[in-house]
């Protein structure tokens, strides 16, 4: 194939086929010859299934890692990351460490969580510990809050045992498995209510790992404010943040749709606890962005046809500490706002511009450094090419003339100890690693 770039998608999202659109690619069928092939994570699977038998040529790229669910299946992530802390603990590695309590010094931003029906055991003994505690029940298979529960006492575990038509604690399918994890009782409020944040995480590479971080997330505010009411523990309109529960509640505001930039959260930040605590707290959240992707880099299937666009979503508590919550494979391209909309559209127009330079058809064999004025609202977070070279580009702020200086900050830091990466970020003002 050659010449004009061809597109394809099982996904007619506005945001997409306009960003398509406006570069002249033209549209086929998943049938015909493609070079950029936007797609749900079904049709990926399908592509890369070894009962297909189809190969990518070196002019197509597509928008999923073929095994992407190491990362984004809510039961495979914690799985992942406590092999990653393990291995490293084994090695003796500085991040491998863990306080005189047992907790890990610097890889301790997943709440903890335990497989159900697999390890009822161990959650059971967990819980004992401190039985007045309140636990988050989630289907390992499922979104946008569907089946997501709390509880605060053994016996729900069992109704729900009951209720699933579960005689026993048998090995559950993918299907039937849930994640319980303690429920992060603290949150951060704004106004009274609770919230979190989705950020957008975009890997060109997992060997060597390459990835951005993008600026214009949000936060998304729960109606109800909060409380820890035992009596409120199955009103999901105080618990739950997902969007597509929150739309359905009477307080929700179809204006604003209950959703903050990022940028907006930084400066209530830096006004009310001081900018040198708020640039500390991003800098943990990018810190364990990369942390998860690095614990899952080794088992990826490195395809090079392959991009992804995560959704990222965190939680921040009363403490300013943020907790890696789960991670979307497909982010929702659905817009309830205006703002939404321009959003999302930047999102993939600024994707583009890094995986598909210039437009071009694609040339897969490329390095996959792109030119500094594609990146867009992007930054780079981490390239581990970079890292190993162990250069250091020097300090600045993350924006205006520093702008290339600090988005190779973290990539140049690697993945060495970590209170050497944290004297860097002190020094240099903005702590996100941009």
């Amino acid at each position: 194939m050659s010449g004009k770039m061809k597109f394809a998608t099982d996904m007619e999202k506005s945001v997409l086929v306009s960003n398509f659109e406006k570069r002249g690619w033209s549209q086929v069928s998943a049938d015909e010859d493609w070079n950029f092939y936007w797609t749900n994570v079904n049709t990926t699977r399908n592509i890369f299934s070894l009962d297909n038998g189809y190969r990518l040529s070196d002019d197509q790229i597509i928008n999923h890692f073929p095994n992407h669910y190491e990362l984004t299946r809510k039961d495979l992530m914690v799985k992942n990351i406590k092999r990653f802390r393990k291995d490293l603990e084994k090695e003796g590695h500085p991040l491998g460490e863990k306080d005189e309590h047992g907790r890990h010094v610097h890889l301790d931003h997943i709440p903890t969580t335990y497989l159900l029906p697999a390890d009822y055991n161990l959650f059971v003994e967990e819980f004992r510990k401190n039985p007045s505690s309140t636990w988050i029940m989630k289907p390992c298979g499922k979104a946008r809050g569907i089946g997501i529960f709390l509880i605060n006492k053994l016996s729900q575990i069992k109704k729900w045992s009951r209720d699933s038509r579960t005689n026993s604690f048998a090995p559950p399918s993918s299907r039937d498995s849930y994640v319980i994890s303690r429920y992060i009782d603290n949150p951060l409020l704004i106004g009274g209510k609770k919230f979190d944040l989705r950020m957008y995480v975009l890997v060109t590479s997992y060997r060597p790992l390459k990835c951005y971080t993008y600026r214009l997330g949000f936060c998304r505010f729960c109606t109800v404010k909060y409380t820890q009411s035992t009596s409120e523990l199955d009103n999901m309109f105080v618990h739950l943040t997902n969007v597509s529960i929150q739309k359905h509640g009477d307080e929700y505001n179809s204006i604003h749709g209950g959703k903050w930039t990022i940028k907006n959260l930084r400066f209530y930040l830096e006004g009310t606890r001081g900018k040198q605590v708020t640039d500390r707290l991003f800098d943990e959240i990018n810190w364990l962005n990369v942390m998860s992707l690095k614990s899952v880099s080794g088992l990826m299937a490195n395809d090079r046809h392959c991009f992804e666009i995560y959704g990222y979503d965190i939680i921040i508590d009363d403490k300013l500490k943020p907790w890696l919550i789960e991670v979307n494979a497909s982010p929702s391209l659905s817009s309830t706002t205006v703002n939404d909309r321009i959003m999302k559209y930047n999102l993939i127009n600024d994707t583009l511009n890094i995986v598909a330079p210039n437009g071009e058809v694609p040339d897969v064999r490329w390095n996959k450094i792109p030119p500094k004025d594609a990146y867009g609202e992007f930054d780079l977070l981490y390239d581990e090419e970079l890292a190993q070279q162990n250069e250091f580009y020097g300090s600045g702020h993350a924006g205006g003339g520093d702008r290339d200086r600090s988005r190779s900050l973290m990539a140049s830091m690697g993945a060495g100890h970590r209170a050497g990466m944290r004297d860097h970020s002190r020094n240099r003002g903005p702590a996100t690693w941009k």
